[in-house]
């Protein structure tokens, strides 16, 4: 039996669709910078495009943020509240990032510091630490550290050293671990209350909820893919499914042509749609989404 998924309303920081929606708020995403490195930043840009998107090679949504700051340093922020291998998957994100940079003409020489932080709702290394940072080192020479410039950082929100990390990281990361009537407490602490009064500003966005249920639908969706894993009129069938989404998600925008029916219509591969129906939730005219669909090449 499938679990219960939960309601818009039911949903605190920790609940992936959650903290992606609070988290594209530049302030609230540069809180959590500060919080998590323990550094000041003046300004980050946050790349929509990267940071809800359908990433076939982790076959699903994801809901994590990407974003850089006014000194061009690089971040992708993760919420993990399952006990997953997440070590192998910090590599994967370097990688991904590194290629990106390098793929836009830069040198090896120019690759920009480059961060990856998992915020988990569990002791991912397990020594009661609230914060864990990889390191790079000599196995010859263990004493020796260097520095390439890729960071990763695990933060989790049941430490025990309290004393040993700031109280702002300790308060945040109290918040992130809170269940729902907890969340609600008074943590005494500024930027908490901000994320709590986000929370609450998107629990009762009528656009978000839309956006949360037509994420909770791809995801079922590709629930029901993985069931049939291996069985091509399996995925033709979530092809057929995922274009009627996007189509009754563009419609709610405004009634849409046939020529635009059209060419929905001949996209044969499923992650263009996936990634189409994530576009057309961002957007805010037929205009913006035919361009994007252009972009695309369709």
């Amino acid at each position: 039996m499938n679990k219960r998924r939960k309601t818009l309303q039911e949903l605190t920081f920790k609940d992936n669709f959650m903290f992606a929606a609070v988290m594209l708020d530049e302030e609230n995403a540069k809180g959590v910078i500060e919080r998590a490195l323990d550094i000041q930043v003046d300004h980050v840009e946050i790349s929509y495009e990267k940071s809800i998107v359908y990433n076939p090679e982790y076959r699903g949504i994801r809901l994590d943020v990407y974003l850089k700051d006014d000194k061009n340093r690089h971040f992708n922020v993760e919420m993990q509240v399952a006990n997953t291998e997440i070590l192998k998957r910090s590599r994967y994100y370097h990688s991904q990032i590194d290629m990106e940079l390098l793929s836009t003409g830069i040198d090896y020489e120019q690759l920009p510091e480059t961060y990856v932080i998992f915020i988990c709702d569990y002791d991912p290394i397990g020594l009661g630490k609230y914060k864990y940072t990889r390191c790079q080192m000599i196995e010859e020479d263990r004493d020796y550290h260097y520095d390439d410039g890729s960071y990763t950082i695990f933060l989790s929100t049941v430490g025990t050293n309290e004393d040993e990390i700031s109280k702002d990281l300790v308060n945040f990361l109290k918040y992130v671990g809170a269940e729902l009537e907890e969340s609600q407490n008074d943590y005494s602490d500024e930027f908490v209350k901000r994320l709590q009064k986000s929370v609450e500003k998107i629990k009762f966005d009528r656009e978000m909820g839309r956006r949360h249920m037509l994420i909770e639908e791809l995801m079922k969706e590709e629930y029901n893919a993985g069931k049939a894993e291996g069985l091509e009129q399996g995925k033709a069938e979530l092809l057929v499914n995922v274009k009627a989404v996007l189509v009754d998600l563009l419609c709610e925008i405004a009634p849409i042509s046939d020529n635009l029916k059209g060419r929905i219509s001949s996209i044969n591969e499923l992650e263009d749609v996936m990634q189409l129906t994530i576009k057309a939730a961002k957007a805010d005219s037929l205009d913006m989404f035919e361009k994007e669909l252009e972009m695309m090449g369709y």
